[in-house]
């Protein structure tokens, strides 16, 4: 996968900066390919991200390599090529270029059963304690607070 940031920082013109970042996203899905590698120049040229030296290039990137909203729009889809869109992060706005995907392997349930275990133990406690704390809250008597004639909610 190759990317190209737009990082949104501090002080910088966000409209300025998407108009930008949507100009080269139709640039690079426009490039015709007879002048070199159009995708990895902008990267060099125009992008934030320390990859722009490599043109761009991520490698190969799992879903936990990455912040979970840009996963989200990576993963959620089968696309391939240049992304018709601006992936939006918590780092900026990206070009993307899925150059490739291989399908994840499913494993083995005796390889995950110890895991699983682990999760729905934690997962009941939680139910659990969370219950609890509600019934406790539902019993508990509040003395010495007039919460008549208050024009906000103390207790939600």
């Amino acid at each position: 996968m190759r990317h190209i940031l737009f990082a949104v920082t501090p002080g910088v013109d966000v409209v300025a900066l998407r108009k930008r970042a949507e100009g080269t996203l139709v640039d690079v899905r426009c490039h015709d390919g007879t002048a070199g590698d159009g995708f990895a120049d902008a990267a060099r040229a125009l992008s934030n991200c320390p990859s722009g030296a490599e043109g761009g290039d991520l490698g190969w990137v799992g879903a936990k390599d990455c912040a979970p909203e840009f996963a989200r729009e990576i993963f959620g889809k089968a696309e391939i090529g240049v992304l018709p869109r601006l992936v939006h992060s918590r780092f900026g706005l990206h070009v993307v270029e899925v150059q490739a995907r291989e399908p994840g392997v499913v494993p083995a349930f005796e390889t995950v059963r110890g895991a699983v275990a682990v999760a729905l133990r934690q997962q009941g406690f939680v139910t659990a304690l969370r219950q609890y704390l509600q019934v406790l809250a539902g019993a508990a008597i509040v003395e010495g607070v007039d919460l008549e004639g208050t024009s906000q909610p103390l207790v939600q």
